[in-house]
């Protein structure tokens, strides 16, 4: 039987400057992510070892940075940031981004906006083949 063990960080909060609009980067606004990581913790649960997982604390860092950073025109190029960091780790085997941002200028009311993504590891030599 195959494993699929998840790590799962859930409702992280930042403020960023994120946005097409020259307001939104000027103002900010809060933005909510949520990560899961798809690993084989297997090592992890018996060993007890921190160091046979997935660092939470790094991941919710680069999270961190990532929003807090660099302004980014699409939600989209935020999420693919996060995914990517999260694949540099050998353990994680597919990275799940929702960046929400709750804060929107739309014609009606809403509760977000967001993105979703998946990303595994081969996916980015599957993007670059269709190049």
């Amino acid at each position: 039987m195959q494993c699929v063990d998840r790590i799962l960080l859930n409702g992280l909060v930042f403020f960023g400057r994120h946005g097409c609009h020259a307001a939104e980067r000027d103002l900010g606004q809060k933005f909510t992510v949520d990560i899961e990581l798809e690993c084989d913790l297997h090592e992890a649960s018996h060993s007890d070892a921190l160091e046979d997982t997935v660092d939470y604390v790094a991941i919710y860092n680069a999270a961190k940075e990532i929003i807090e950073g660099e302004p980014a025109m699409l939600l989209e190029s935020l999420a693919q940031r996060i995914a990517d960091f999260a694949l540099q780790d050998d353990r994680v085997l597919s990275a799940w981004v929702r960046l929400r941002k709750p804060h929107v200028a739309m014609p009606g009311p809403l509760d977000y906006l967001g993105v979703e993504i998946t990303r595994g590891r081969d996916d980015d030599e599957a993007f670059e083949d269709e190049a």
